[in-house]
């Protein structure tokens, strides 16, 4: 059997893997961005000077061959879903008995004028990375439009190149439709101690062309003009699925898949950040462009495929991110607007970078998320604790179970009890479990 995958990111080769381990089938994968697959979170690293792009290919050039993964460098041209052909750019047409489409996403664009000049791009793919480059020699200033992750992400990138930034961000605070206020202030804080220059409340109107073609300022939508010499386009990203519109593949924000990731043409899959879900779980988007979600439907869709009915579950909510020097974890469910019925306890260091927020049913006491700020907690440890309906006076008395990080000292976890005692009248203590032994008796491993 032929087995096709566009696409060659983290879903796309997790495909090809895991197949490869389930049976002998032949495997082809086609991708126009690289020749090799590479770990996308590591971009900005290679700006950075952190990493060689060499660095981020997990595998060695040989890997491919040794396992029999035939790579195809090449655009998708057409896909003929009838005849289960493709027709690549180069006008070579390729057969396929099974086909997954791992196409992930592209930067959002929303007809800014001025948008598709030089000096004007994203932070997604590699060629976007070789676009920043080929403008960051004598840049005077980069001006950075989108409060989200993978805005702050081409923010410090400038930064630790002494290149001043001006960073948009039409909110009235960094990601306050994600983090809760608290956490939101925190980031906003952080940005301006780096001198990055954050303009809240403020949005793209216009991209000025230098008169060659290439962007030299932006206009906001207060007037002000801003002279810069690159434009970042991070406002967020959809699935990259404009090629596939006119055939026959239902699409709405993403191409729709089952709980077997199956589209609704047989024989054709979706994965990844292009896919979404039909009958998404409770709690959970029906597109979800995270890194972890696209590595386990890749693995899902490798069990279907080689006849092992498997159902994609994601499981309990899990992100982390990094913004500047301040590390973020979430788990379960910490929503910025929460329902009447969500908890809040918080609290945070008095330096401002450092923060926990435990989210819990007020009716059942039941613990729903962590939210993490500068303190590193055990996934397994969270999960398990989400997943077991574990109240918040148990996950309270227990917190320095879920602690690995050496400078979490023990006032931070007994912080905690204080607040929620104070705010219930309680006198709950701290039960000293601690150590790699007691996690792992908890976990029963």
């Amino acid at each position: 059997m032929n087995i096709v995958i566009i696409g060659n990111g983290i879903s796309g080769i997790t495909a090809a893997r895991w197949i490869r381990k389930l049976s002998t089938h032949n495997i082809t994968v086609i991708s126009a961005e690289t020749d090799y697959f590479f770990s996308r979170t590591a971009l900005m690293y290679i700006y950075m000077g952190h990493m060689r792009f060499k660095d981020t290919q997990p595998y060695e050039p040989h890997f491919w061959k040794k396992n029999r993964i035939d790579l195809i460098k090449g655009y998708v041209k057409d896909v003929d879903f009838n005849s289960k052909k493709l027709q690549l750019s180069s006008g070579d047409g390729i057969d396929y008995d099974k086909l997954i489409l791992a196409v992930g996403s592209t930067p959002n664009k929303f007809g800014w004028k001025g948008q598709d000049l030089d000096g004007v791009g994203g932070l997604y793919s590699y060629q976007d990375l070789e676009n920043m480059e080929r403008y960051s020699k004598g840049l005077k200033r980069a001006v950075i439009v989108g409060g989200g992750l993978i805005g702050i992400e081409m923010a410090e990138m400038f930064h630790t190149r002494h290149i001043p930034v001006t960073f948009l961000v039409r909110e009235k605070s960094y990601w306050n439709g994600v983090l809760p206020n608290e956490e939101s202030d925190m980031i906003n804080r952080h940005i301006l101690e780096h001198g990055i220059d954050l303009r809240l409340e403020t949005e793209l109107r216009e991209i000025i062309d230098n008169g060659n073609g290439q962007a030299c300022a932006v206009i906001t939508n207060k007037g002000e003009k801003i002279d810069c010499g690159y434009v970042g386009l991070t406002a967020g990203v959809r699935p990259n699925v404009a090629f596939l519109k006119n055939t026959n593949l239902i699409i709405e924000r993403g191409i729709v898949v089952n709980e077997y990731l199956e589209t609704n043409i047989e024989d054709v899959y979706a994965i990844g950040d292009c896919s979404q879900q039909k009958n998404p779980q409770t709690g959970r988007r029906p597109v979800e462009a995270i890194w972890y979600t696209g590595r386990m439907m890749g693995e899902t869709v490798a069990y279907n495929i080689c006849g092992k009915k498997v159902e994609y579950i994601p499981g309990t909510w899990f992100n982390s991110a990094k913004f500047l020097d301040i590390e973020y974890q979430v788990y379960g469910t910490v929503l910025a607007n929460p329902p009447e019925n969500h908890e809040s306890l918080y609290w945070e260091h008095s330096e401002g970078r450092k923060s926990i927020r435990l989210i819990y049913d007020k009716n059942t006491a039941h613990i729903l998320g962590f939210n993490l700020m500068g303190i590193r907690y055990r996934h397994e440890v969270c999960e398990k604790w989400i997943n077991e309906k574990t109240t918040i006076e148990a996950v309270l008395q227990n917190l320095g179970m879920a602690n690995f990080d050496p400078e979490f000292f023990e006032e931070y976890e007994t912080a905690l009890i204080d607040i929620y005692n104070k705010k219930t009248g309680k006198e709950l203590k701290l039960k000293q479990k601690r150590g790699l032994d007691a996690v792992l008796r908890f976990l029963k491993i």
